[in-house]
């Protein structure tokens, strides 16, 4: 019980804080509470040009800000002749400036408005989570926000590889907070194909390292008419089509089918 109460704390924590953190856009809906002010307080629409018409300070510019920054500059503006220590929360009522895209073995590939609280996990289940083909990494494909001449010659993306497996185990390092324009891709698993004397020849995905054995056992395992000591694997080698005896310690690689022969009688 303990450790679900730190592990939903610090879950809390950095919601709160991806939240205070979120750069605000056009067309996002603010909500402004003065506390004791509700002539202060109510929604505001933030423009095109960035902006928004605010009770008593006329149009304050909030693109680019974030809701901590903007947060403190209205404090700042209402302190400076209209209220005494104003006590001012600002929170977005309607994410519509921002947008991530997921891409690849997720059921509902597509574009996603961001929110706070889009992390990689929230965003793979609004997509409807991964299908049975994903493989065993996401990407995250986050454009560069320097646009410097230096940069411009380089390569203008950062990619963050993330173990899928850990990431849905529970490990919350894994589970990086979302930007504006990052694009999110679930690569199919490689596979490798079965035939044969199997219980279930098909395609199979596999983890670096599988060996022969461990891919027969996700076949089923080998008939009763089947060799174990007469296993084939054919394989494509700088463009030519080899075949080679395989043993049960052997390791398979992606795009390889293994063919289990029958035994002699």
């Amino acid at each position: 019980m303990k450790k679900l109460a730190i592990l939903a704390l610090v879950l809390w924590s950095s919601v709160a804080s991806a939240q205070t953190d979120y750069t605000i856009g056009a067309q996002d809906v603010l909500t402004i509470t003065v506390f004791g002010e509700p002539e202060l307080s109510g929604k505001f629409t933030v423009e095109q040009d960035g902006t928004f018409t605010y009770p008593q300070l006329g149009r304050i510019k909030a693109t680019g800000a974030t809701l901590r920054t903007l947060t403190q500059e209205i404090v700042t503006q209402l302190a400076d002749g209209y209220l005494k220590n104003p006590q001012v929360s600002v929170t977005i009522e309607t994410y519509r400036s921002q947008r991530i895209l997921v891409l690849g073995e997720v059921r509902s590939p597509g574009e996603y408005q961001l929110t706070s609280e889009t992390t990689l996990l929230a965003a793979l289940v609004r997509a409807g989570s991964t299908t049975p083909s994903a493989g065993h990494e996401v990407l995250v494909v986050r454009p560069r926000k320097d646009t410097s001449a230096a940069a411009a010659q380089e390569d203008a993306t950062d990619v963050m590889h993330i173990n899928l497996q850990d990431l849905q185990a529970g490990n919350l390092s894994l589970n990086v907070q979302l930007q504006d324009g990052d694009t999110i891709n679930v690569p199919k698993a490689q596979s490798v194909f079965v035939s044969g004397q199997v219980k279930a020849p098909g395609a199979y995905a596999i983890d670096p390292g599988t060996t022969v054995l461990q891919l027969l056992s996700l076949a089923g395992g080998i008939t009763d008419r089947g060799s174990d000591s007469r296993i084939r694997i054919q394989r494509t080698v700088n463009g030519k089509q080899t075949e080679i005896n395989a043993k049960l310690t052997d390791t398979v690689l992606p795009g390889d089918t293994i063919i289990v022969r029958e035994r002699f009688f």
